[in-house]
């Protein structure tokens, strides 16, 4: 196990109705001005950004609002939201939504704080070091961007999508009622499947040695999301399942599963050019390239991916290495296909023949290297797209 340091300061306060917390969490961080912050209708439609307002007038909290948050979330309605919060004189950000809000709304706190262009942090230019409080209320279990130090913008001049983190950008309080959850649709709710999981899997698949406790909690994390998802979309008001599945997104994202260990993230990369290219959802990207990229590089860790499909899938060891990676590949495959998510680029959406510009934008943003359980080139990446393409 490799040295690390961990610290999650975010305050998590789950269960029905818990919403009625609001109030006190926001006097608790000292919030005078507000941002809600928040996607396209659905918060409207539903009535929670009401209730919110309701909240914050009762507690004298004063509010302004900006929507139009949307996967792949821009930088441009980050800038908007930086030049609305100083001239408002914003002091607490409440992002109300899953990932996507949530990132906008970290970028928007560091960029608050910070007198230079806000996309230096995602050039590694600039260092984030300060940021106004983010608070957050769950609608969405999939990023776990409410418990993580990390944020991903797409740059609308070139769509470059890029991630940053920081420490100072964790939220401080997460607000996650199950309940809200019972209204998405089986598309969007298997996407947030494929995303949490996908997130553990970056951690799982790794060569560092002796992190048996890591190993375990990602192997069970990863099982009890097989085990309710197929409920969820059969059953989504089941609130014990939309409860496992909402916690499980935020367990997959805090840190916590990835801690001593040399994580990997190739996966996500890969993807994220998709999503810039497409717009397609992060979740469904994830679940077309995360099996092209383990029958890439499975002949490099052959053990672990046998432990994948014994602990995770609870297939029966054949003692044949290759053919129990490769069961287990399967597996996760059809699991995917299982919830209604597609697993090649046709089913995407995506072109074979856009390979070389994804390539491009890839290397731009890697600068030719991704990976770390088996480190790739781009000729590497190119295979990887090829094999999702087939």
């Amino acid at each position: 196990m490799n040295n690390f340091k961990f610290w999650s300061p975010t305050e998590f306060v789950f269960g029905r109705n818990t919403i009625s917390n609001l109030g006190s969490l926001m006097k608790k961080h000292n919030a005078t001005k507000v941002l809600v912050h928040y996607g396209g209708q659905h918060a409207e439609r539903s009535g929670l950004l009401k209730d919110i307002e309701n909240i914050l007038q009762n507690e004298f909290i004063e509010y302004i609002k900006l929507g139009g948050v949307q996967p792949n979330p821009l930088d441009t309605l980050v800038y908007e939201g930086i030049d609305l919060c100083r001239k408002e004189n914003v002091n607490f950000i409440l992002a109300i939504g899953g990932g996507s809000v949530i990132d906008s709304a970290k970028a928007i706190a560091c960029g608050v704080s910070y007198g230079g262009d806000f996309w230096n942090f995602f050039e590694g230019t600039v260092t984030i070091n300060r940021a106004l409080p983010v608070g957050t209320i769950v609608t969405i279990p999939a990023a776990g961007s409410e418990g993580s130090d990390s944020m991903v913008i797409t740059k609308s001049d070139g769509m470059l999508k890029r991630g940053a983190g920081s420490p100072f950008i964790r939220p401080v309080f997460a607000v996650m009622d199950p309940v809200l959850t019972f209204s998405l649709p089986p598309e969007q709710t298997a996407n947030g499947i494929a995303d949490m999981m996908a997130h553990i899997m970056e951690r799982y698949f790794t060569q560092t040695k002796g992190v048996e406790l890591t190993d375990c909690m990602c192997e069970g994390a990863l099982r009890a999301i097989i085990k309710e998802a197929p409920v969820v979309i059969t059953d989504p008001e089941n609130y014990d399942a939309r409860a496992n599945i909402m916690w499980a997104g935020t367990i997959a994202h805090t840190g916590i599963c990835g801690v001593g260990r040399e994580e990997d993230w190739a996966t996500h990369k890969l993807e994220h050019e998709l999503g810039a290219l497409y717009g397609v959802a992060h979740g469904a990207g994830l679940a077309v390239m995360f099996p092209a990229w383990m029958n890439y590089v499975y002949t490099s860790g052959l053990d672990r991916f046998v432990r994948f499909a014994v602990n995770v899938w609870e297939i029966n060891n054949t003692g044949d290495k290759k053919e129990m990676a490769l069961k287990g590949i399967k597996a996760l495959k059809d699991f995917f296909i299982s919830i209604g998510l597609p697993v090649d680029f046709r089913g995407l959406g995506a072109k074979k023949s856009d390979i070389d510009k994804l390539i491009e934008k890839l290397s731009i943003n890697t600068g030719g290297s991704l990976g770390n359980f088996r480190k790739l080139d781009m000729e590497d990446a190119r295979a990887i797209y090829l094999l999702a393409s087939q």
